[in-house]
């Protein structure tokens, strides 16, 4: 299935290698859940602090049939590649728990 990927950037300069390295790791999110239909992914700068400096915050939304939603927390750091990584690397454990469990491959404890 072709990924929809949709990148929003407010705030931040244009980069192209920062837009190469999401689509990327959006492409690779397909090679843990193969029915991935879309991909939001939002990288803002917080506001400057005095002691931290720069600090950019990512977001990653990835959804597939059969309401498998995987969403990052905000992923918080001074390096954007670093946070977009992280976020990406959420989103990817999530999918991969989506899928163990639809094959049943997650133990299930008797109810009590």
């Amino acid at each position: 299935m072709q990924l929809t990927l949709q990148i929003t950037i407010p705030g931040v300069p244009r980069s192209e290698a920062l837009e190469a390295r999401i689509r990327e790791d959006a492409a690779k999110l397909e090679q843990f859940h193969p029915r991935i239909s879309s991909c939001r992914v939002t990288v803002d700068e917080t506001e400057k602090h005095h002691r931290l400096g720069r600090q950019f915050r990512v977001h990653v939304e990835a959804r597939a049939p059969g309401h498998v939603d995987a969403v990052s927390t905000l992923h918080h750091h001074e390096d954007v590649y670093v946070a977009v990584r992280d976020a990406f690397d959420s989103v990817r454990r999530q999918l991969e728990e989506a899928v163990r469990e639809a094959r049943g491959d997650v133990k299930q404890h008797p109810g009590r």
